[in-house]
């Protein structure tokens, strides 16, 4: 659903300046949906993936091994 509201000049425009494609969120998130799969993160269990695009530090000329959290996005870091 979106609201319209006609401008001083006479132009329909969108409530709160988003543009005509743009989804506008009207009910507040509920806290399980805002703090979904942040939990256990925080306790230090996270959900470790290996990033394969990133495989050489060019920094330090050696080859490394990139971990991503997916579910808080975390970045760690080891050295070969």
């Amino acid at each position: 659903m979106v609201l319209l509201c006609r401008a001083p000049s006479g132009s329909a425009s969108i409530a709160g300046g988003a543009a005509m494609g743009d989804v506008i969120q009207f009910k507040k998130p509920s806290p399980f949906d805002k703090h979904k799969g942040k939990t256990l993160c925080r306790s230090g269990f996270h959900k470790w993936q290996v990033v394969k695009e990133k495989q050489f530090d060019v920094k330090q000329g050696k080859l490394v091994t990139v971990y991503k959290c997916t579910r808080c996005g975390e970045q760690k870091v080891e050295l070969k």
